[in-house]
């Protein structure tokens, strides 16, 4: 990542909230995941926190869920890795 705009790599996790369904919850994600999930949900055409409910929503109908920051860190390298496996 050396070069380029944005959060450096190793920085510890920065707590912030977000509203899913109405209710308010903290997410601890490193600054780089927090820069992607925004760079997605902007994407994606939709506000963040509609982003993190949606993967948040997925997560819980897993047959073994992941923490909701786990989920997060987990979709994001699945859709960072997607446009790898189709071609």
């Amino acid at each position: 990542m050396a070069g380029t705009a944005g959060p450096a790599p190793y920085h510890p996790p920065v707590k912030r909230s977000v509203e899913i369904a109405g209710h308010k919850t903290s997410i601890s994600l490193e600054p780089l995941f927090w820069e992607l999930l925004r760079r997605a949900a902007a994407e994606e055409g939709v506000p963040l926190n509609a982003l993190v409910g949606r993967i948040d929503a997925e997560r819980i109908v897993a047959p073994r869920p992941p923490g909701l920051a786990g989920a997060i860190r987990c979709w994001l390298a699945a859709r960072w890795q997607a446009p790898d496996d189709a071609g």
